[in-house]
């Protein structure tokens, strides 16, 4: 096929975490694995990996090395200039997974796919995955924002090398990556072993697409505290919300703890909101406060709208569009979810206010 206009987009897979965290082990796992799918790997953290030949699915030309460092502004160019290269080879690969490196944010590497209008139109970020070494997260806490922000940004969380560490710990650390993250799907490896369906393919970057695989997605009250092991094979969309567990106090208000960490997420809910007020509303704070927002994630009930608005941003870009109808009987309500430093909790959730519907 030489057409590539009618392909579906190709998903991308952003692998971050920082330096030893157990990135290459799970790339390898994921390129010698039998799936029977083909990836395409950018790389850019140049003589760090060695990746063997062997492992390659298809060919060592398949990995494309990006030795300018971080992909950070500077380098979103050659980012973008891979991508398209790879475009132009259509039916050589199902998805492609770019490998960030252990410094790098992953921020400007999802703005990429989700700000230049070509890359976008042929691909479509899946996820981003956040490896975290359970055993050194505390220190990496302390030295290094990045470490804290790999995890803000991450739509699913590989808890790894969780035999280093005590059951204590491990509990200690995975509430920790809960209040930087709270809606993140959190998993417990070892030597980043885990079942690729659930880290591959998740559609979990689109919020319209996670909210359908997970329609509590953003009720960060009724997210339970379960977490899986690797072995693990339930239903991890659909848990039970019938407990009486608070989870308010870590989510939105008690401190990590680890000191250290200064990430925020706000929860805000409200009723039906006027679209006049809301628009500029959400605008103005993505302008005064984008550089501060690593996500942004929510689902509008606009008066008089008979569709769910999902709207979703990255620092100062932001989107949104219409997802579904709302359902008979399903409460018509707003729910927004910032994820940043230095968020003012009082004026967010004042002028949000001032967005409603008054009845």
């Amino acid at each position: 096929m030489t057409e590539t206009t009618t392909q579906k987009p190709i998903p991308v897979t952003v692998l971050t975490g920082y330096l030893g965290a157990g990135k290459t082990t799970l790339l390898n796992r994921i390129l010698s694995e039998n799936h029977g799918r083909k990836y395409a790997v950018i790389v850019n953290e140049f003589g760090e990996i060695g990746i063997d030949n062997d492992l390659i699915v298809e060919s060592d030309e398949e990995i494309y090395e990006m030795n300018n460092g971080c992909v950070c502004c500077t380098v979103r160019g050659d980012l973008i200039r891979v991508v398209e290269g790879l475009m132009r080879r259509p039916g050589r690969f199902d998805a492609i997974i770019v490998e960030t490196t252990g410094l790098a944010d992953p921020v400007p590497v999802a703005q990429t796919f989700f700000m230049d209008d070509d890359v976008r139109a042929k691909t479509e970020l899946d996820a981003v995955v956040a490896l975290v070494d359970a055993k050194h997260l505390p220190l990496r806490l302390k030295d290094s924002r990045e470490a804290e922000d790999q995890i803000a940004f991450a739509d699913v969380v590989l808890l790894n090398k969780t035999d280093l560490v005590t059951p204590e710990e491990l509990e200690r650390i995975e509430a920790t990556v809960r209040v930087i993250n709270p809606s993140a799907r959190i998993y417990r490896t070892q030597r980043s072993e885990i079942d690729l369906s659930k880290v591959l393919d998740q559609g979990a970057f689109n919020l319209e697409k996670a909210l359908e695989n997970d329609p509590h997605f953003l009720d960060q009250d009724q997210h339970d505290d379960h977490v899986c092991g690797p072995d693990c094979d339930h239903d991890h969309h659909h848990h039970d919300h019938d407990h009486d567990h608070d989870h308010h106090h870590h989510h939105d208000h008690g401190p990590s703890p680890i000191h250290d960490v200064t990430v925020q997420s706000i929860s805000l809910r409200g009723g039906e909101m006027n679209p006049d007020r809301f628009f500029p509303w959400i605008q103005k704070i993505t302008q005064t406060d984008g550089p501060n927002i690593l996500r942004l994630k929510g689902i509008i009930a606009f008066a008089g709208d008979a569709e769910r608005y999902v709207v979703q941003g990255v620092h100062m870009i932001i989107e949104g569009d219409h997802q579904r109808p709302w359902k008979e009987g399903e409460k018509r309500e707003t729910r927004l979810v910032f994820i940043g430093r230095d968020l003012d909790r009082e004026k967010l959730e004042r002028t949000f206010k001032a967005c409603e519907v008054q009845a």
